[in-house]
């Protein structure tokens, strides 16, 4: 699971797992500052389900955010089967289309295929369809043309077994149209190094910028 700092993805872990497995309360912090890990048997399959720190957490830097990401790779050997993009229903902003922006960035468009958006605070929908919902946001659209068109909606607030059946049902799905393949440890360093090459871009480019600016 990854997305933004207090868009309830620790609460998310919980209602698939079906227990009290990552720290969860209403905060204007994130409660998760390290990837964490648990399993249980869901809907008769075992399941291993990987918090992550929010990201555009203020009280780390983007790098040690990064870092601390990644760690899920490796928690997740030989490599996770799906990335659940959690976002919470509601306005689109400018610092969730950067979250994704972010995470896309960190593991590279490889792991676009292992994808899907999973939305949470489903109660908020109040009448409307989460069709109608993504269909008013150009950016949502894209983001879940990316995410293999796949998409589910969370209410966390209510224990509905339904939810988490038909979550399971779509990450399947995506297991199979990938063969049963899942993102490796080759495809995160690929993004790295893609990372890596965009910064030295940049710095380059500053460079350049600053000798222009001193003739």
């Amino acid at each position: 699971m990854v997305g933004k700092t207090g868009i309830g993805k620790s609460a998310t872990g919980n209602t698939i797992l079906g227990g009290q497995c990552f720290e969860s309360k209403f905060s204007a912090k994130s409660m998760t500052v390290d990837c964490s890990k648990r399993k249980a048997v869901v809907d008769g399959q075992q399941v291993a389900v990987i918090d992550t720190p929010g990201l555009f957490d203020t009280r780390f830097g983007k790098d040690k955010t990064t870092k601390d990401i990644s760690q899920c790779i490796t928690y997740a050997a030989p490599g996770p089967h799906v990335f659940l993009v959690v976002i919470r229903l509601g306005r689109f902003t400018e610092e969730e289309q950067n979250t994704v922006q972010r995470i896309q960035e960190i593991f590279g468009q490889a792991a676009d295929k292992y994808s899907m958006v999973l939305f949470t605070h489903g109660d908020l929908l109040q009448g409307t369809t989460i069709d109608e919902f993504i269909n008013d946001s150009p950016e949502l659209q894209g983001l879940v043309a990316r995410c293999n068109s796949q998409y589910h909606v969370f209410n966390n607030q209510v224990k509905n077994q339904t939810q988490i059946t038909e979550l399971l049902q779509k990450i399947r799905s995506i297991v199979r149209r990938n063969g049963g393949s899942h993102y490796t440890n080759q495809m995160f360093q690929e993004a790295e190094r893609a990372i890596e090459q965009e910064k030295q871009r940049i710095l380059k480019e500053k460079e350049e910028e600053n000798a222009e600016n001193k003739k």
